[in-house]
């Protein structure tokens, strides 16, 4: 047995191995590029250590690949195998079962596991961090922040792990609408551990709800070392950036960063694809040419259209879909979603159903310029929005959909009161995007002969 830098008892037989694990939770706490190499470390050298091989499990479901889910399998069977022949705790057991109830499409089972385990060890920053970020692909915000806030006597000053905890602690602030507390924690990690990328994100995520891009800029400005040594979460810190700029209008430092930065990898992970597609339909939606900037993402998703392990990730395939006029690729992406949505027999395909099929049914609509259905179909998927995971910040892409199909299709009492609605939740806050189509609204109800619907 073995105690790594949380503080927490594992099985591991070997002391190098046990230096790579602790490079496996640090990494793993600020999103590093490394983390896999200290991985594949551990398991090369502890073969029998079958937390490592859960935890490879856990991280490839995290990833939201259905070609994935076979090698997370094997990684299950792995940890199974070595559970035979070397005794587990009762904690490492959790990690196992766990992946047990992903691999069967119950993240919310997977996020009972890792809350038991911090009933028994409430400072075991893997279990937090697990629960955190499972949460979060299940939109389930306020779970974080109760998640959080139990575990939070726990750490002392001196835990190893309580600036990753704060960063936590700041996003999931952030998204229950606690602005200055969020800006706070966050601030405070980031100062007590230097990569937390993700406490330094929480604190974009303040400026960007709160209509202070030029706050969030000068927040980022300098601080890049802060997110240079992570994996593709860095591409998602540099679109924080790029959604300062063009709130301030500064287009040509959008694109500059979407080229440079944000698509620097041709990637098709979904993360980095919704970056992409959320970026490019805003730029359009303010009557940017985008150029041909939407074909490589469009091929890209063209190939994806089968996947269904999220639905956060296939509503962003489809933005590309419909943004290069892919309509056959975009008709298969809608069949299997209601083909998915039907099923309604695990978390995902659940969410597949509402608010999938309304939402997807609703893009598919804008692509083809009929907004009146496009409104009519996106605000049927709104109240359940959230249950499609990612940020506020993220899903907002989808609220200006709304929006501004709304405005084309002349509902402009209707758009009015989402306007409203948006500005409740970001504390009363409103950005450049927001008053600009107040400013279309008045504009339309002064033309002659403008007939606006009452709101829903």
């Amino acid at each position: 047995m073995k105690q790594d830098v949380f503080g927490q008892m594992n099985s591991l037989a070997h002391a190098d191995a046990a230096r790579d694990w602790d490079g496996v939770l640090l990494g793993f706490m600020a999103h590093a590029a490394v983390t896999p190499d200290h991985l594949a470390k551990v398991l090369e050298r502890d073969p029998g250590f079958a937390l490592g091989h859960a935890v490879k499990g856990l991280f490839l479901m995290l990833l939201g690949r259905r070609e994935l889910v076979a090698t997370a399998q094997e990684a299950l069977d792995s940890a199974e195998t070595a559970a035979q022949s070397r005794a587990l705790t009762p904690r490492e057991a959790q990690y196992l079962q766990a992946l047990r109830h992903w691999l069967e499409g119950n993240p919310t089972r997977a996020v009972q596991c890792f809350e038991a385990v911090l009933a028994a060890h409430p400072d075991d920053t893997l279990a937090m961090k697990m629960s955190h970020a499972t949460r979060f692909v299940l939109g389930d915000g306020p779970g974080m922040r109760r998640s959080i806030e139990r575990v939070m006597p726990a750490y002392a000053p001196d835990h190893p792990g309580r600036g990753y905890l704060l960063g936590c602690h700041a996003f999931a602030l952030e998204e229950t609408g606690d602005y200055d507390k969020a800006e706070i924690a966050g601030r405070q990690a980031l100062w007590m551990v230097s990569d937390d990328a993700w406490g330094l994100h929480a604190v974009a995520h303040v400026h960007d709800m709160t209509g202070h891009a030029e706050r969030g800029l000068d927040w980022l400005a300098g601080r890049e070392e802060a997110w240079a040594h992570c994996n593709n979460f860095r591409y998602h810190v540099w679109w924080h950036k790029a959604l300062m700029h063009l709130d301030l209008g500064q287009i040509d430092a959008v694109l500059a960063l979407y080229d440079a930065e944000i698509r620097r990898d041709r990637t098709d992970d979904y993360r980095d694809i919704s970056n992409a597609t959320s970026l490019l339909m805003r730029l359009e939606l303010e009557g940017v040419d985008v150029g041909d900037r939407w074909c490589e993402l469009a091929d890209l998703s063209a190939a994806r259209t089968e996947d269904g392990c999220l639905i956060f990730a296939d509503l962003h395939y489809l933005l590309a879909l419909t943004g290069d006029d892919r309509d056959e690729a975009a008709a298969r992406m809608l069949t299997r979603i209601r083909r998915d949505g039907g099923r309604a027999d695990c978390d995902m395909t659940l969410r597949m159903g509402d608010p999938g099929l309304a939402a997807a049914q609703g893009l598919a609509a804008f692509g083809d310029g009929d907004h009146g259905r496009a409104f009519s179909l996106l605000v049927a998927a709104r109240p359940t929005m959230q249950l499609a995971g990612g940020s506020h910040a993220q899903r907002d892409v989808f609220e200006r959909l709304t929006i501004d199909a709304g405005l084309r299709a002349g509902r402009l009492d209707a758009v009015e009161a989402i306007l409203d609605d948006r500005r409740t939740r970001r504390g009363g806050h409103e950005d450049n995007y927001a008053l600009a189509r107040r400013s279309l609204i008045a504009q339309g109800r002064r033309a002659p002969g403008t007939r606006s619907m009452p709101a829903e």
